[in-house]
């Protein structure tokens, strides 16, 4: 079948095999540019494996640091007539580039909020590492089901305790306009945090550390956004803030039980992925941001995040005062955010073009689904039950 991008909003329904294949062989091939990291962890869980930080990381871990991995991930399997989701495609396209190095990459496909997985997972530690050195987790999800009480909980977007108007911009038709947005209820609230704080977090930490499949050392890395002052009406003092506090607090916890290096929360720069294209506002901020960044040479994509956390971040001691890692300084970076600052009353429909890059924004998240790949023949007839190796 020839496959083409059907975007619905901020989702892509279609994936190409061929693309996705490629892309994630061009992150390898960044990551092999870099050079070999010593000193890395050689055990490596990737929850949330199969895009974004998370498949960055699963790369970054493998191909830089020489880790054997086992990633977790909830997938669409493909059809004769119907592609699979972009992470399916991206799970065996990197399996098939580890194994070329002598890796042999475990992964797991299912639902991580269940304790039937994290069963699962435990017996294949066991059997695949003995223990584990480090896990990362990079789970976006928009509704979790609490394993002991069987409540469904999802997420909202909102602000707390009165409405909000702010910018906001249609990526489809590059318009720029104002948006009011009424406040979460506490249900709203709690059911957010449910889903998107650490609660899931500490609950595989807690029945690894049971499973005695921690090695001495362990660490685990939970990635979060804080963001500029212009997105924190809706995102970090809203219902998503409130929900990243409790991965401070989570943190602190698993930290009261393995150690004081055992936990970190990683703060990370703001990036394309189906999660954030949902949230008014970013956007529209991140349209500005990729055009100041790219301007002063300080852009990076998901790749290129994991790459310097693991290179130059991990280690170094360099915490916040809510002992996070940054890795988002050059996005709040002075030269950066003065600029934005400046360009954001001034942001328009009419002057969207000058003030912002909406073209690479768009490139960008057709690339999470395959799309827009150079080398790939997309007039192709391929079969999306097939990974290219």
């Amino acid at each position: 079948m020839i496959i083409e991008p059907r975007v619905r909003g901020f989702i892509c329904t279609t994936a190409h095999p061929v693309g996705c294949a490629q892309n994630v062989r061009e992150q390898i091939a960044y990551v092999r540019r870099q050079g070999p990291i010593s000193d890395r962890p050689q055990r490596v869980a990737v929850l949330g494996c199969s895009t974004g930080y998370g498949l960055a990381s699963r790369i970054v871990a493998t191909f830089a640091g020489g880790a054997d991995t086992i990633g977790v991930s909830l997938e669409r399997e493909p059809t004769e007539k119907r592609t699979a989701s972009a992470g399916w495609y991206n799970n065996r396209a990197f399996e098939i580039e580890a194994r070329k190095i002598g890796r042999s990459p475990l992964t797991l496909e299912g639902d991580a909020f269940s304790d039937e997985l994290k069963a699962t997972f435990i017996e294949r530690v066991r059997e695949k590492f003995g223990q584990l050195d480090m896990l990362v987790y990079s789970m976006a999800a928009p509704v979790r089901t609490d394993p002991v009480t069987g409540t469904t909980y999802r997420s909202v977007i909102k602000p707390l305790g009165a409405p909000v108007q702010i910018k906001t911009l249609d990526t489809e038709t590059g318009e720029v306009f104002e948006t009011t947005l009424e406040p979460a209820s506490e249900d709203q609230t709690t059911a957010t945090v449910a889903v998107m704080g650490g609660e899931d977090w500490k609950r595989w930490i807690d029945r690894l550390a049971d499973a005695d499949v921690l090695a001495p050392g362990f660490r685990t890395l939970n990635y979060t956004y804080i963001g500029s002052e212009l997105t924190w009406p809706i995102y970090w003092n809203g219902t998503l803030g409130r929900a990243k506090v409790d991965l401070d607090h989570k943190a602190e916890a698993i930290r009261g039980r393995l150690g004081t290096d055992a936990a970190r929360v990683v703060a990370l720069k703001a990036v394309v992925t189906q999660a954030s294209s949902a949230i008014p506002v970013v956007p529209l901020y991140g349209t500005v941001l990729f055009k100041v960044m790219k301007q002063l040479g300080l852009h990076e994509g998901c790749i290129e995040q994991i790459d310097r956390l693991f290179r130059t971040r991990l280690g170094s001691g360099e915490l916040d005062e809510a002992q996070r890692v940054r890795v988002d300084d050059w996005e709040l970076s002075p030269e950066v955010q003065d600029e934005v600052r400046r360009r954001w009353p001034l942001l328009s429909t009419e002057t969207l073009g000058e003030l912002a890059d909406l073209a690479e924004y768009k490139s960008q998240f057709l690339r999470l689904f395959g799309f827009g790949i150079d080398g790939v023949d997309y007039a192709q007839d391929v079969d999306p039950r097939v990974v290219p190796g």
